[in-house]
């Protein structure tokens, strides 16, 4: 059955510059939920006892249950709303934040604890990746791409902050007071919350035009490739952020207030930079082309982080990771808007669910292989380089099908 986008047009004179803001805070939020945690998994190897492996769980389960809210998505957003639906990803979002504080000191189980509170703010964070762009999308604007590269930086500068600020924290703090961090970094997501009752949102589709259906566009071949796209833009991307702190500590050798800023801080910096990049020159950039250089670029990243001898030229190809993988998510959604302009809900919805797939199976792997190899990192991450080739495969495949009609 096709969907029906039922709110109202844009009506004339209405600002969205505050549902702008709100949209970028948004992925503020998402990256405090997915890269808070990872800067305590040595911390919580070591305080509750959980073995690596445990600990790599924890990683997937929290972009497993981003995974199955991207599915299910797809049936209540339409009926219940945008805005009711972003209110309940922020709530669950600082929800998840504050039980961290509690329910591994409650639980007869500290990893039960944790899990708990992961699946609680992962619930949260896979409604914001499934809301947040289509929203955004929806605002009138004069190139979309351009506007959609920088809405992604924006989650850069969240993985950013949650880094420096978190790293700062625990330099001055004591790593041992991180449950006070995990309630200061709650208040974004609240805040967000009351920002999201007021601003107005715009449809995704324009009025009495009909979204494509979830079968239909699983009977396009372009909608497959633009779906291994993603999960390869989420595996790439993840199988080095979710890893880069645990691989300067242990891996590398050093502490971990330097380990966090030459890794996931830097990372994040350049992914920013380059998202932020696009956003401001994309008119003038061939978005195949600034594709298909980042994913050449992120194959040459893993073979630094993987084989080369030296730590300072492994974390500078972390920090090339960063830059490399910056318009893979972004660029795809693009690529998905133009192509499939009658996507609707479902396309953003089932985009999100494959790279949230990717999110999951890229550090996965990573962690998984390095776990076979003696807790070997650099050999985990090596294994990881299989997604940048498929998403390079994917950006020729997607530009043969340019300017024809979705094939079944």
């Amino acid at each position: 059955m096709k969907e029906k986008q039922k709110t109202v047009p844009p009506r004339a004179g209405v600002s969205y510059n505050g549902t702008i803001t709100a949209c970028f805070v948004g992925y503020i939020v998402q990256a405090i939920c997915n890269n808070f945690a990872p800067l305590l998994f040595l911390t919580f190897q070591r305080s509750y006892g959980i073995s690596l492996s445990k600990i790599t769980l924890l990683v997937t389960i929290n972009f497993g249950v981003q995974l199955l809210v991207d599915l299910l998505s797809v049936t209540f957003v339409d009926r219940i709303g945008y805005r009711v639906s972003l209110l309940i990803a922020h709530a669950l979002s600082a929800a998840g934040l504050i039980l961290l504080t509690i329910l591994p000191e409650v639980t007869a189980d500290p990893f039960a604890g944790l899990l708990g509170c992961v699946v609680i703010y992962a619930v949260g964070g896979g409604l914001l990746e499934v809301l947040v762009s289509p929203v955004m999308d929806a605002c009138p604007s004069e190139n979309k791409e351009k506007a959609m590269s920088m809405l992604h930086s924006f989650y850069c500068w969240g993985h950013v902050g949650v880094v420096l600020l978190s790293t700062v924290f625990f330099r001055f703090a004591g790593i041992g007071h991180w449950k006070i961090l995990a309630l200061l970094w709650s208040l974004i997501p609240i805040g967000n919350f009351v920002s999201f009752t007021r601003v107005p949102i715009a449809p995704l589709l324009k009025e009495g035009e009909t979204g494509y259906s979830i079968g239909e566009l699983f009977s396009f071949r372009l909608f497959w490739v633009l779906l291994l796209m993603m999960v390869c833009a989420g595996a790439s991307e993840q199988a080095v952020s979710q890893w880069a702190s645990a691989l300067a500590e242990k891996g590398l050798g050093i502490s971990k207030t330097a380990g966090d800023l030459a890794g996931p801080m830097s990372f994040a910096v350049l992914m920013g930079l380059s998202r932020a990049f696009y956003g401001k020159y994309g008119h003038r950039i061939r978005l195949d082309n600034f594709m298909i250089l980042s994913a050449l670029l992120c194959i040459i990243a893993y073979l630094g982080i993987s084989l080369a001898p030296f730590p300072a030229v492994n974390l500078a190809a972390c920090a090339l990771c960063g830059l490399s993988v910056g318009i893979m998510w972004p660029g795809t959604f693009s690529k998905a808007s133009a192509m499939l302009p009658r996507g609707g809900t479902a396309i953003f919805a089932l985009l999100a669910l494959g790279g949230d797939v990717g999110c999951s199976a890229g550090p996965t792997l990573a962690g998984f292989v390095s776990d076979r190899f003696g807790d070997n990192l650099k050999v985990g991450i090596l294994a990881g380089i299989i997604f940048p080739a498929l998403l390079l495969a994917g950006v020729f495949a997607c530009g043969k099908m340019g300017g024809r009609r979705p094939e079944k």
